[in-house]
C-alpha cells in the first residue's frame, strides 16, 4: 500500500496529532513511498535500524522514536544513524505517549489483556492523556498465577514486591517507567500494580503502602503495544508485519 495511506490510517487511529508528546511523533523519517512490508520493534537506534534492513523492512514501526526534546545537529552518531535510514529509503513511524493510552492496542491495555484482566477505566494523566488501566479479576486472582500469566504472555518479570494482598482483583498497569505513580495506584485500591522499571528509592514506597508491584521490565512491558497494532494493520490492510525482538534488558 502507499506510504501516504497507512500514515493517514495511522495518525488517525493513534491521534497522533492530538496527544502532546515529548518530541514529534508519527512518520519521522520519510523512505520509500510503497510499504509492502512493515518491521515492529520497541526502539529506533542503530541496532534496530540495522536489523529492520536486513528484514527487508519498508517502514519501521516502533514505540520509542530518534527525535526527543530539543532539535539535534545532524552529525556524529545520531548523524549517521539519520543517514542510515535515508540511506536504505526506510521509513520510520513512532507512537510514543498515544501507543500507551490507546484503548485497543495500547501497551497497557494490551497488557491487560495478556493476562485476562478487564479494563473499566483509563488514568495516570500525561500531558492531559491517560496513560494507565485499571483492571479487574471479578472473581480473584493469587498474585503466584499472574506474575505466571505475565511471564508466559509476555516476558521474564525483572522483580515482584509482594507487599499487599494474595488474592488479587484490582489491578493497575502503567508500562515503562512507572514506579513514581505507586500511590496513585494504591488510591485507586489496587491490590497490584504493574510497570517496567523502578530505582531505589521506589522500593520502600510500595512496602509503606502495603501494594503488590510487579516489575515486568521498561522494555518488556512495551513489546505488546507494537505488536498488537502490527497485528491490527496485517489484518485491516492485508499487509506483511514482522515483530522483532532486541531487548534491552533493562
Amino acid at each position: 500500500m502507499m506510504r501516504a495511506e497507512l500514515v493517514a490510517y495511522l495518525n488517525e487511529y493513534l491521534r497522533i496529532e492530538e496527544i502532546r508528546d515529548y518530541g514529534p511523533q508519527g512518520l519521522q523519517i520519510e523512505g520509500r513511498s510503497e510499504v509492502n512490508r512493515i518491521v515492529g520493534m520497541v526502539d529506533a537506534q542503530m541496532p534496530c535500524a540495522v536489523e529492520a534492513i536486513a528484514q527487508g523492512a519498508d517502514l519501521l514501526l516502533v514505540h520509542h522514536g530518534i527525535f526527543w526534546g530539543p532539535s539535534q545537529p545532524l552529525r556524529d552518531a545520531f548523524g549517521s544513524l539519520v543517514r542510515t535510514y535515508i540511506d536504505a529509503d526506510l521509513n520510520l513511524y513512532a507512537a510514543h505517549l498515544a501507543l500507551d493510552a490507546h484503548p485497543e492496542v495500547g501497551n497497557n491495555a494490551e497488557l491487560a489483556r495478556r493476562l485476562g484482566l478487564e479494563v473499566i477505566e483509563q488514568w495516570g494523566a500525561v500531558n492531559g492523556v491517560n496513560l494507565a488501566v485499571l483492571a479487574v479479576d471479578q472473581h480473584g486472582a493469587k498474585l503466584d498465577y499472574l506474575v505466571d500469566r505475565f511471564e508466559q504472555s509476555v516476558g521474564p518479570v525483572k522483580l515482584v514486591q509482594p507487599h499487599g494482598p494474595r488474592i488479587i482483583k484490582r489491578v493497575g498497569i502503567m508500562s515503562g517507567s512507572g514506579a513514581k505513580s505507586i500511590q496513585e495506584a494504591k488510591a485507586l485500591d489496587c491490590d497490584l500494580y504493574i510497570t517496567g522499571e523502578t530505582s531505589h528509592a521506589h522500593f520502600y514506597e510500595a512496602l509503606n503502602a502495603g501494594i503488590n508491584v510487579l516489575y515486568g521490565g521498561h522494555y518488556t512491558t512495551e513489546t505488546v503495544g507494537v505488536q498488537a497494532l502490527g497485528s491490527h494493520l496485517q489484518e485491516r490492510f492485508e499487509i506483511e508485519f514482522e515483530f522483532v525482538d532486541l531487548p534491552t534488558g533493562m
